[in-house]
Order: structure tokens, then C-alpha cells, then sequence
């Protein structure tokens, strides 16, 4: 068993690592942090003692002060050798830095002096120091006007906001899966090296994405259907701007009813990708599900019956309660990272249509099990609200 802190946990980088690690149980433990650590040497040096490797993420990258950036950054990496120092043990330690070391800017020089701090304290104190220095990265939950470009526009294009382009170039990327594989990787092979350039996997114009997530706001966004995606880029490209649709506005999503003396006719499903459809029935009471994707596109459509439908995003607490009915046909689109369930909550068998991108592969399944009420053993079903209707539950 591997003890990993993650200075910075919170953040875009750090919250996927931590999720990640705990698919993981049985290779990795994951000490809590908070970033108040840094603020209390006795907090920050408990931390630092109970790993085994540490991954510095936490970092400062836009202010309006350069400045701010430069020093603030220094200053977290010298507490945290403040802290290794006061602990007395060997360590592996994992920076994660820019090529942005590369351009001559403070964030970039933080960076690159922040990293050979710490490769001189692991070579001065028989540790591993592994220095990865990634191109953009970008990925699901990463905070628009500050992580990238790309949450940037996929939060704008989401939210009816207008999206501009300040300097079209084209922009080495890395997507965030990847990123966190190339981690995991240092980790298990305990990889020693001050200076490991990471390759970016894609490079694109910034006007050819925008592209791209205008056509998904198009086919998607607005009329429901799921697009094609040609690579696998275009594939987390849509997952992540899928992350940034208001969940809770936009689901379910009410399909047309079309009624005539024969009985009834409804289009779940429009997509230009392919994959699988697959249907079932559930008894009144049963919940199926209770687990989550890290990549697949997934749709429940329920044509008969009554269903709640509840979604948490995986390290949160807010849960999501959707109301679905055959009298009113709707669907639900899974966003990845958040485990889901589906539960009868009628008094006859619930009918309901799955879609997924792609086949199922019991070799790489992409389901990992997590109750979406934590800590309950049993589900005891609300009040039914108005058909559709929304509940949240911290």
C-alpha cells in the first residue's frame, strides 16, 4: 500500500488524481489535504508524515499581480520542505510543472524554480524526485477563465454566452486521463528524473475547437442528438464540454409524444456515433445502477412506468433527484464522473431504453460501483414530486 497527499487536491488536477487513486484501493491509501495546511506548519508536517509520496499541485496561476504569482508560489514550495525537513524521512516526491518554464513570465519561472528546489532537497535527502513538465492540459471540471481555454469556451457556449478568440494559435494538449496515467505511472515505478517532458497526445488550432464545440452545442446542446466523434480526442473534447451543461436546468430532457389510434410512437435517441442500445425492466422498488463511467456517453430513457433517477458527482456530497414517466417520456444523459441509479418508484415494471457510445468490453468496462447515497443502507423513497421535478439532498 502506497500513502499519496496531494498538495492541492481541490483543484482541477488534484481532484482528478484523488479520484482516480481511490479507484484503486487496494494499491493506494490517500492522505487528506486542505489548503489551510499551508497556514499551519504543525497541520502541513502531520500530512507530510503519513505519505509516502507527496504530489505538489498546488499553485497559483492567474493574478492580477505577477508578482503575487511568482511569490506565492516559491513560498508554498519552501513550506512544504519546511515541513519534509521537519519530518526526517525519505519521500518521493512528484511536481507537476508548464512548459510554460519555457516562456519568459513569472507563473513560468515560479514554476521552474519551484522544481528545482525540490529536485535538490530529494538528491540532498536520499528521496525520488520525479519533475513533470506537461503541455495544456485540459479535461471535465476544470474552471473556466482559469484552467483553459477550452473550459472557458465550453462554459460560455453552455451558458448562451458569446465566445472570443484573443490569439488563435495552435496549442499542444494533453487530456486530463492522460495526465493523471503519466502520474499513477511515476508513482508505481517510483520514476526518478528532475526534467521528464511530457508529449502533448493532440495540437489544434483554437479556431478549429471552437469549432468543434459550436457544432456539439449545435447537435447536442440544443437539439439532443449525439454527435460524431471522429478520435479519440473529439471523444473527450465532448466529455468535457458535456461537464459544463447546468444538469440541473436541463434534465430530464422531455421527448415528443406522438399518439394516434394505434397507440404511441417517441424517438429516444438520435446519434451519429453507433454503440449500444439495450432496454430493461425493473420490479417496483429495485434500483439498478449505483456506479460510474470515467469515459463512456450514457442515456437512460424511460418509456414506461414511473423512475427516479439520481446522480452525485463522484467526491461531492449534492445528490440529484430527476422524476421520469412513461406518460411523459424523458431522458437523463449520464455526465462522466458522477455515479447514478435508477430505482421503480411505480407500482408496475418500469421499461427503460440504455444508450452507450460503445460496446461493452468486460475487459475494460469503465464501471466502478459507488452508492449514490452514501452511507445508507436502504433507500427510503420522497414524496413524489411534479412529473420531472427536481429535489436536492446534501
Amino acid at each position: 500500500m502506497i500513502n499519496v497527499g496531494i498538495t492541492g487536491q481541490s483543484g482541477f488536477l488534484g481532484t482528478h488524481l484523488f479520484n482516480t487513486l481511490g479507484l484503486y484501493p487496494e494499491k493506494f491509501a490517500r492522505i487528506p489535504f486542505e489548503d489551510p495546511f499551508f497556514d499551519d506548519i504543525d497541520k502541513l508536517s502531520s500530512f507530510v508524515s503519513h505519505c509516502d509520496v507527496i504530489v505538489h499541485l498546488a499553485a497559483v496561476n492567474r493574478h492580477n499581480a505577477p508578482d503575487f504569482i511568482y511569490q506565492t508560489n516559491i513560498d508554498l514550495v519552501k513550506k512544504l520542505i519546511f515541513a519534509l525537513d521537519k519530518t526526517k524521512k525519505p519521500f518521493h516526491l512528484i511536481f507537476s510543472s508548464s512548459i510554460q518554464e519555457d516562456i519568459d513570465n513569472l507563473y513560468g519561472r515560479s514554476k521552474k524554480e519551484g522544481r528545482e528546489l525540490l529536485a535538490n532537497w530529494a538528491k540532498k535527502n536520499d528521496s525520488i524526485f520525479t519533475g513533470l513538465v506537461f503541455p495544456n492540459i485540459f479535461g471535465p471540471f476544470g474552471n473556466p477563465y482559469f484552467n483553459s481555454f477550452i473550459a472557458t469556451f465550453s462554459h460560455q457556449l453552455t451558458h448562451n454566452e458569446t465566445s472570443k478568440i484573443e490569439v488563435d494559435k495552435t496549442v499542444p494538449l494533453i487530456y486530463v486521463a492522460e495526465a493523471i496515467t503519466i502520474f499513477i505511472d511515476a508513482i508505481l515505478k517510483k520514476t526518478d528524473n528532475k526534467e521528464l517532458r511530457i508529449s502533448h497526445s493532440t495540437e489544434r488550432k483554437v479556431t478549429t475547437i471552437l469549432e468543434i464545440l459550436k457544432s456539439f452545442k449545435s447537435s447536442y446542446f440544443d437539439d439532443g442528438i449525439i454527435p460524431e466523434l471522429k478520435d479519440q480526442f473529439e471523444l473527450n473534447l465532448f466529455n468535457t464540454f458535456r461537464c459544463y451543461i447546468d444538469i440541473k436546468q436541463r434534465s430530464p430532457v422531455h421527448l415528443k409524444l406522438n399518439i394516434d389510434e394505434r397507440g404511441s410512437f417517441v424517438e429516444t435517441i438520435k446519434t451519429n456515433l453507433g454503440g449500444q442500445f439495450s432496454f430493461s425492466t425493473t420490479k417496483p422498488g429495485i434500483t439498478r445502477g449505483n456506479h460510474f463511467h470515467t469515459h463512456k456517453i450514457e442515456r437512460f430513457a424511460v418509456i414506461k412506468g414511473k423512475a427516479r433517477i439520481q446522480l452525485r458527482r463522484i467526491g461531492t456530497k449534492e445528490i440529484l433527484d430527476f422524476y421520469l414517466s412513461g406518460n411523459e417520456p424523458s431522458y437523463v444523459d449520464m455526465p462522466v464522473w458522477y455515479t447514478h441509479n435508477i430505482t421503480n418508484i411505480g407500482d408496475e415494471d418500469l421499461y427503460t431504453l440504455f444508450w452507450v457510445n460503445e460496446f461493452f468490453d468486460p475487459k475494460d468496462s469503465d464501471t466502478f460501483f459507488e452508492n449514490v447515497l452514501p452511507h445508507k443502507s436502504r433507500i427510503v423513497l420522497p414524496p413524489i414530486p411534479p412529473e420531472g421535478g427536481l429535489r436536492r439532498e446534501y
